[in-house]
């Protein structure tokens, strides 16, 4: 890989889309640290000394954010409005029959499905905005600090409506630095944004579990994380790159005096087929009720319940919850992303087949079977890897998103293995001597 790198900057035009890359990279990382009016800056690291990396339900979100969030500056949004934006889109694909229509289309439908993403990114900007500066003003955003009710001294609507909207576009920018990446940088750029975002928590998120551990001044404690983080990330290119490989034979055609067709190759269906979607939407669902019960003035039993069992991530409910929530998302998003009756009708219209199986509802059904096969252990292995973090937890007492968390690790992962294998390809496309020469 480090070979691979050394020829990418000895190529003049890859050189120049990496140091593009690595400037909007720095431009980003320069507004994770630049507050927004209306805010006391020193009132923001004062309650953020006091947390010490029990950040609450906002941990999650912080770290999408690259610690903006908590900070309040104008990137405090981060992706997370885009993230959420797309998997709306791509859900509403399943049941808008416009929408699916327009995925059908190709470019242009493809085109139209991100213009409209850009319009929900930005309605969901104002509106978590509109959340984010609520929650500071009445003091919930840290919990447990002193001084956190005078994070916004100027609580008047004009300052309330400047903050949303510096935060709003913010968003925007991140989402135009994300599309630079892609169409002038080395590609996939909203993901290298959120790889970005992860990886800048990892120092500070280290060096805490280090000056909090007591065997040989912490040290047993920073080297067990960084072990057991090695073998996360060995684990999860290994089963990242698992794939059940499905044979297809293409029959042979005639057109004219030409002979098309008569090749052999394969579906490749993913162990992982959902990614990391299934751990986005079980935190997500998980933090509702507690984020409903934190702002909650009543004092009934549902309250008492829910702040008893399901804020803490080491209690049984919450990590039971939580490892059922991951299995069961991963089936839903692996039935609404990969539609077997759709590939098995477009192998039969190119004259494809898998050997020993009739075309048509027989691929599907077979296809369909695959699939629920080696989604059981792709759906176990996301709620394994996510409960890591409740392990050390338990063991380090670090925070629930600590490090080597299974979110983290796994977009990590994930980005790293991608933006590797889109440089391999640009390589090997300019060191391609093709059939001119």
């Amino acid at each position: 890989m480090l070979t691979g790198f050394a020829r990418a900057f000895r190529t003049p035009d890859l050189r120049k889309k990496l140091l593009f890359t690595l400037a909007i990279i720095v431009v980003y990382r320069v507004g994770t640290h630049i507050p927004i009016p209306g805010v006391d800056y020193k009132s923001v690291q004062t309650c953020i000394d006091v947390a010490k990396g029990n950040q609450g339900l906002f941990g999650l979100v912080n770290m999408f954010s690259g610690g903006a969030l908590l900070q309040i500056t104008i990137f405090a949004l981060g992706i997370m409005s885009y993230i959420t934006a797309s998997i709306i889109l791509q859900l509403l694909t399943v049941v808008i029959p416009r929408l699916e229509a327009l995925k059908k289309e190709g470019q242009a439908g493809t085109a139209k499905i991100t213009q409209y993403t850009r319009y929900l990114t930005v309605a969901l900007a104002i509106l978590q905005g509109t959340g984010l500066v609520a929650t500071a003003r009445s003091g919930a955003l840290f919990t447990g600090c002193p001084v956190a009710t005078s994070i916004v001294p100027d609580q008047s609507i004009f300052m309330t409506i400047t903050m949303v909207i510096t935060m709003t576009a913010g968003t925007c920018m991140v989402m135009w630095l994300g599309e630079l990446i892609t169409d002038r940088g080395i590609g996939n750029g909203m993901s290298i944004l959120m790889f970005i975002s992860i990886a800048a928590t990892f120092p500070s998120a280290l060096w805490a579990i280090k000056t909090q551990g007591s065997l040989a001044d912490g040290w047993i404690e920073f080297g067990t994380v960084i072990l057991v983080g090695l073998v996360m990330v060995g684990l999860v290119v290994f089963v990242e790159q698992a794939q059940r490989r499905i044979p297809v034979q293409y029959a042979k055609r005639m057109i004219g005096r030409r002979s098309y067709g008569g090749t052999s190759t394969y579906i490749p269906l993913k162990v992982n087929q959902a990614g990391v979607i299934p751990v986005i939407f079980a935190s997500s669902l998980l933090y509702i009720p507690a984020l409903i019960a934190q702002f909650s003035d009543s004092n009934s039993g549902w309250k008492t319940w829910i702040q008893a069992n399901m804020v803490k991530g080491d209690h049984p409910v919450y990590i039971t919850l939580y490892f059922l929530l991951i299995v069961f998302f991963a089936f839903f998003y692996v039935a609404i992303s990969f539609n077997p009756e759709e590939v098995a009708d477009n192998m039969k219209k190119y004259g494809g087949f898998i050997p020993g199986i009739r075309a048509g509802r027989p691929t599907a059904e077979y296809l369909s079977y695959v699939l629920n096969r080696i989604t059981w252990p792709g759906s176990l292995y996301l709620g394994l890897i996510a409960l890591v973090p409740t392990m050390a937890l338990v063991g380090f007492g670090a925070n629930q998103n600590f490090p080597f968390g299974g979110t983290s690790i796994l977009i990590i992962v994930g980005v790293g293995l991608e933006t590797v294998k889109q440089i391999e390809s640009q390589l090997q496309q300019r060191n391609y001597e093709g059939f001119l020469r």
